[in-house]
């Protein structure tokens, strides 16, 4: 959570900043367009770190109806240091172009073109995914990197095809920046600069990274050290069961006066205690799955998210007994609910986890 508010402020930021840059010498029509774009893009990478949040690293097991993270977490910085950087391009280069000192045009537009293959590379990750992620989670997370590729392209060609407006007097004090600046200036080859001068800026930020626990090859291993998208070169553990009433289970292995074991019964194979709270538990979600299955899939995907935990910790007939008591009143309103939507409330009960 504390992710999503960082990035909301820092796309409020940008946004705020675009809208500022737009007030200037531009027609009025072409200020809303701007303005509508960027609001645009910042609502699309607002939502994919929502989407982003949800995901889980492929070594997790999960529940069906979530999905893996198509970056990895341990290399993520290394995506997120050239974004940013991208953001900062893109930032000077549309609001001031070639009206800079050369030098800093070309490395700003170094930071414009890192972004776009990171971006392009990303929206390739996300093209192809091998499990049934949702058609709405996987537009949630494209549309982001879509934007910022055109966002991106139309900076760079705006730059190539802008002249030369104002002479430019900046010097840097740096005997070498200075030397660069001045070569930069006299040149006529902008693009060639930005190709000669692409491989030191790469070098030198990986150089960095790793100094912050990055690997020289977090570039490649953000996308390769995934499951289930394009680029994943990695395997993730079977999907959690989605008929586990973990605390339900756990509860009925209290004390025998307490939670009042009924019989032996099986799930998928495996033979568990049978006590009336865990048959009404079941047979509740058996009725949700089949009237309302968009509902079932929120409550499994918190419950499993939340309740197997939980679950692993209650590992003695004391912690048993105490669990089966707080269930209880859930207990009463699923069957409330069972009596209200089942023709044959009892016969339901009964036949749950039969051998």
């Amino acid at each position: 959570m504390t992710y999503i508010l960082l990035g909301g402020f820092i796309f409020l930021f940008i946004l705020f900043a675009f809208i500022h840059l737009a007030k200037d010498s531009m027609h009025w029509v072409i200020k809303i367009l701007w303005t509508l774009f960027f609001a645009a893009y910042t609502l699309f990478w607002a939502l994919f770190l929502l989407e982003y949040s949800e995901a889980h690293e492929y070594w997790r097991k999960i529940d069906t109806s979530s999905f893996y993270s198509p970056l990895s977490s341990r290399n993520s910085l290394t995506f997120w240091v050239y974004q940013v950087l991208s953001i900062i391009g893109v930032i000077k280069l549309w609001s001031r172009g070639r009206q800079q000192a050369p030098l800093l045009v070309v490395i700003f537009a170094i930071f414009v073109l890192s972004g776009l293959f990171f971006n392009v590379a990303l929206i390739v990750q996300l093209s192809t995914c091998w499990d049934g992620i949702s058609g709405s989670h996987q537009t949630g997370l494209l549309l982001g990197p879509i934007s910022h590729v055109l966002i991106s392209m139309l900076v760079l060609l705006n730059l190539i095809k802008r002249e030369v407006e104002l002479a430019n007097t900046r010097s840097f004090q740096h005997t070498t920046l200075q030397m660069l600046n001045e070569k930069i200036k006299a040149s006529q080859h902008l693009g060639l600069w930005i190709v000669i001068l692409f491989l030191p800026f790469f070098i030198l930020t990986t150089l960095v990274l790793i100094l912050f626990g990055q690997e020289f090859d977090s570039f490649a291993k953000v996308f390769t050290e995934t499951t289930t998208w394009h680029f994943s070169q990695k395997t993730h553990p079977p999907y959690l069961d989605h008929q586990g009433h973990y605390l339900c289970t756990v509860a009925a292995c209290g004390s025998p006066k307490i939670v009042k074991p009924l019989r032996l019964g099986r799930r998928h194979g495996n033979e568990i205690i049978v006590n009336r709270q865990l048959m009404v538990a079941n047979a509740f979600e058996a009725l949700i799955q089949e009237k309302f299955p968009k509902v079932h899939q929120v409550i499994r995907k918190n419950y499993d998210r939340h309740g197997y935990p939980l679950s692993k910790d209650i590992n003695t007939p004391f912690k048993s007994n105490v669990t089966y008591v707080l269930m209880k009143p859930l207990e009463w309103c699923f069957l409330i609910f069972i009596y209200l939507t089942s023709e044959k409330p009892e016969q339901l009960i009964h036949a749950q986890y039969k051998c």
